[in-house]
């Protein structure tokens, strides 16, 4: 009897359409390790090897949201291979512009971007935080 023998292909094979490719290119251009791609999403490195190898799992939507977030990715390209690749300053991975005009500096624009990608409990630190720094 000959033992049946599978082929996998590498990610890099993969069309730049397939979701192991496109989470690969997002964690690469934001110059990210999988460790460390894994520990802001919230789960071990595996996931994240799991999610980037062509017959792997795939990330929950929630996951998927993540990854974007902490690629700067648009969720909509990374879901499902259309719009563009990459968010814009001022915008969120979901590519809704982050206050809409309303941040009166470059600062505060960058402020806000980064309170919004903390996890509620982080955000209601940072909050007692600001709170006593003003005051």
């Amino acid at each position: 009897m000959s033992a049946l023998r599978t082929s996998v292909l590498p990610t890099s094979a993969l069309p730049a359409s397939a979701l192991p490719t496109r989470i690969r290119k997002a964690r690469l251009s934001a110059r990210l390790t999988q460790a460390e791609l894994a520990r802001r999403v919230g789960v071990k490195r595996s996931a994240v090897t799991q999610w980037e190898h062509p017959l792997g799992t795939t990330p929950s939507m929630h996951h998927l949201i993540q990854i974007a977030i902490e690629t700067g990715t648009c969720i909509e390209w990374l879901a499902t291979a259309r719009g563009p690749c990459s968010t814009t300053p001022g915008e969120t991975a979901g590519s809704i512009p982050l206050t809409n005009g309303e941040a009166h500096d470059p600062q505060e624009d960058e402020a806000l971007l980064r309170f919004r990608r903390l996890p509620a409990h982080k955000r209601r630190i940072a909050l007692q935080i600001l709170q006593v720094l003003s005051g």
